[in-house]
């Protein structure tokens, strides 16, 4: 029998109203198996780089392997050409030279690479009742009770006062030793448990044990102490007044695994922001000659304001992108007015457990592919720079055109908090600009989740704007 025809409200409902489906339901098998590789590369750059400058050394050989070359000011660069600056060794800005002149400007991927970490004190070594321990100053939006009783590793740089610089990691790899910091036992922690969360831990008792075993055949103070310094100058040829000019982090001891039965999400710590850093180096990597020229800028600082010679609050960018343009000829100010930039970054994913905060009509949901923000900040949109209507559906059409699953994303309920991102920054530069990333559950945790499908339309999104006319 023919089937019946649709009914006028059917047909309405087919035509008028906004739909959201599941990505896994538009995959076919040659997608999910382009996601489950893109998805293996993306664990390892997460497992070799946990601090940005680590970011940076896997970017660089990365990027060198695809025919990379560091660009010298001056340089004559042609179409299909691919160069990339690295700033202090905790950014660095990569561009594919387009078939257009950069007077019709260029599409930017802007991510960052810093992520919610302990930062060791300058003077962070003490001795307490024969335990040694490291003094901390958290870094970024942690919740300090998630970073109690959770293993940790040791990871930095150190610069001695000759101007050498040691690179310090230490618990990362087979049988090398793991740090913690200690929690209140439950059946001491009775009044502690009256305390609101934010108060129940203060900063000052983020202090990460380091030892406890005496220096042997000495009698004199801090012999714990003079142990781990005694242990750290043989490996590393450090003292304790090195320290002062050291930049060491205490990060979570995970590797990157899958998640779930079905393997489906990939749990890791610094999902925020390196699931979009990677995303936006990958589709820059395999790139040809676009049209217009592609750039990647992976931010440092973004957890703390985008601050600092590092940041994107930094002229780093406009320089590098200042010196690509006296190549040609061309202002940076007409160069930059005829750019579209995607900024980069998570938003938050629906979770079901805690769903008195999100907004459910405007929520990013996991497996329904990249989230777009059309604005992020807090509450009255603070800090935002609220994309235009215009912008949203230029983005919405390159999108689809590509094939990528994509929805519109919120970080929550209009009064429950809030976020930023750098966009407000790269507006400010008179470059459109719209928030896109990867929605993530349990965002700034140690072990944060996100799902392998999402991670893979973001990567095509960004592929899909490189590539745009």
């Amino acid at each position: 029998m023919a089937d019946k025809e649709m009914t006028r409200g059917a047909q309405l409902r087919e035509t008028l109203i906004y739909k959201r489906k599941n990505g896994y339901d538009r995959m076919s098998e040659g997608d999910l198996q382009a996601m489950e590789a893109y998805c293996v590369g993306y664990k390892q750059f997460l497992d070799a780089g946990k601090t940005e400058r680590e970011c940076v050394d896997r970017t660089v050989a990365l990027a060198q392997a695809a025919g990379f070359k560091p660009y010298e000011r001056g340089m004559t660069l042609n179409p299909g050409d691919r160069v990339y600056r690295v700033n202090r060794g905790k950014a660095v800005m990569l561009a594919v030279m387009g078939k257009r002149g950069l007077d019709c400007g260029v599409n930017i991927a802007a991510a960052h690479i810093d992520s919610p970490r302990l930062d060791l004190k300058q003077n962070p070594l003490y001795e307490a009742e024969e335990l040694g321990y490291f003094k901390t100053h958290y870094y970024g939006g942690v919740r300090k009770y998630q970073w109690l009783a959770v293993p940790l590793e040791l990871r930095g740089a150190v610069a001695l006062r000759d101007g050498s610089v040691v690179r310090v990691c230490i618990g990362s790899g087979e049988g090398e030793p793991r740090f913690v910091i200690n929690d209140l036992l439950p059946h001491l922690g009775a009044e502690q448990a009256k305390k609101l969360m934010a108060e129940a831990v203060p900063g000052e008792n983020l202090n990460i044990l380091v030892g406890s075993r005496p220096l042997a055949d000495d009698d004199g103070a801090d012999r714990v102490k003079l142990t781990v310094l005694e242990l750290l100058h043989e490996k590393y040829g450090i003292v304790e007044e090195d320290f002062i000019s050291a930049e060491l982090c205490a990060v979570p001891a995970f590797n990157a695994s899958d998640i779930g039965f079905d393997r489906s999400l990939i749990g890791a710590y610094g999902h925020d922001d390196r699931v979009c850093a990677y995303a936006s180096l990958a589709a820059l990597l395999e790139l040809g000659t676009p049209e217009r020229t592609a750039v990647c800028m992976l931010a440092d600082k973004e957890e703390i304001g985008s601050e600092g010679v590092s940041g994107m609050q930094s002229s780093a960018f406009d320089t590098f992108m200042e010196d690509l343009c006296a190549g040609q000829n061309v202002s940076l100010n007409a160069c930059y007015e005829k750019s579209f930039c995607l900024s980069a970054d998570v938003t938050a994913a629906y979770d079901p457990n805690y769903a008195e905060v999100y907004e459910k009509r405007n929520s990013a949901f996991v497996n329904y592919g990249m989230g777009l923000c059309k604005y992020t900040g807090a509450r009255g949109k603070s800090g935002a720079s609220d994309a235009s209507a215009e912008v949203v559906a230029y983005v919405r059409r390159v999108l689809d055109e590509a094939g990528v699953a994509w929805q519109m994303a919120e970080l929550g309920k209009v009064d429950a908090g809030g976020g930023g991102t750098v966009a407000c920054y790269m507006a400010n530069r008179n470059i459109d600009t719209i928030d896109a990333g990867v929605p993530v559950l349990s965002m700034h945790a140690p072990f944060e989740t996100v799902g392998k499908l999402d991670c893979y339309m973001t990567f095509r999104g960004m592929r899909a704007i490189f590539n745009a006319k």
